[in-house]
């Protein structure tokens, strides 16, 4: 057995002083009488009922003892697990420009496809950090990296179209998620590309980019959408249609530590999440944590139930004239 809170235990010094006490107290009894002769009391003797008034005390004592045990918070091993996926900064990076109006993804458009799916990602990141990046013609931050996951989503759930210049900067997207993870002292730092274009605006180049951050340590994953109906849509005049995905471009982002997926609907984006997800945390799993049986009610409430028992003797069967 151990204790949570060791240092409440000193409070037995205390209630040893007051058992001392409440001995001498009972040795000595609680008062006197002089009698001009003790032949007087011999036929008298002491009864049980005085003897239970005199250790009524003790009770108190013993009470005492059982809460300060049981504020210590006795706590007993059950076991060990490991955290899934602890220790994990994520920086989600999310492409906003007009093209991600185009409704190719199963009947909505690609940023509502994406954003339910990182929703219910962020649900699912468990124990890990995560910040939200943004961008079109510029690129910034929407959510810092925090632990508050419900942030996260109603900042995600804030996304719009429009909400910056047109355009696709997907290296300033990277560079960006990458200093918002660079001061990260997590074991794995990631970035979740999600993007449907090419690179055409930003003065950084995003492979450049993408090198910068590995060099930090940072594996990135990048993620094209948008289905074959693109080019139709195009040629129907619909608007929001960008330029092609630049597959190539993203499998060099990506490089040796990530990888590129592509999703042409929302159940193969939400499957590809899955799969990040899923190599993240058997990557690294996390500290071990022991597990604790609570054991504090054990000494409480038979604390509490002496104290109710003293009280109610003390007020009634083994009551004391004043």
């Amino acid at each position: 057995m151990s204790f949570e809170h060791p240092w409440m235990l000193i409070g037995l010094v205390g209630v040893a002083y007051i058992a001392y006490r409440q001995v001498r107290a009972v040795r000595a009894g609680s008062a006197r009488v002089r009698y001009p002769n003790l032949a007087l009391l011999r036929p008298a003797r002491s009864s049980r009922r005085i003897g239970a008034v005199r250790m009524l005390p003790l009770l108190q004592v013993l009470a005492l003892a059982l809460l300060v045990v049981g504020l210590a918070r006795p706590q007993v091993a059950v076991g060990v697990k490991r955290i899934a996926g602890a220790g994990i900064d994520i920086v989600l990076t999310l492409d906003i420009s007009g093209s991600m109006g185009t409704p190719d993804m199963g009947g909505k458009s690609r940023v509502e496809a994406a954003r339910q799916v990182l929703a219910d990602f962020i649900a699912g990141a468990g124990a890990n950090r995560l910040g939200l990046v943004v961008f079109a013609r510029q690129a910034f931050t929407q959510a810092p990296l925090t632990a508050d996951h419900r942030m996260v989503t109603n900042l995600l759930g804030d996304i719009n179209i429009g909400m910056l210049d047109d355009g696709t900067a997907i290296g300033m997207a990277i560079a960006t998620a990458a200093n918002r993870l660079r001061s990260s002292e997590a074991r794995s730092k990631v970035i979740i590309l999600l993007t449907d274009g090419a690179n055409n605006a930003g003065e950084i180049d995003p492979v450049t980019a993408a090198r910068a951050a590995s060099a930090l340590g940072i594996k990135i994953y990048a993620v094209g959408v948008g289905s074959s109906q693109a080019a139709q849509l195009a040629g129907r005049g619909i608007a929001g249609v960008g330029p092609e995905l630049d597959e190539e471009m993203l499998r060099q982002v990506a490089g040796d530590t990530g990888e590129y997926f592509r999703a042409t609907d929302e159940k193969a984006l939400r499957e590809i999440y899955r799969q990040i997800d899923a190599m993240e945390k058997s990557e690294y799993l996390g500290a071990r944590q022991t597990e604790y049986r609570q054991l504090y009610g054990r000494f409480v409430w038979p604390a509490l139930a002496l104290l109710a028992v003293q009280f109610l003797l003390a007020s009634t069967a083994l009551r004391k004239a004043p």
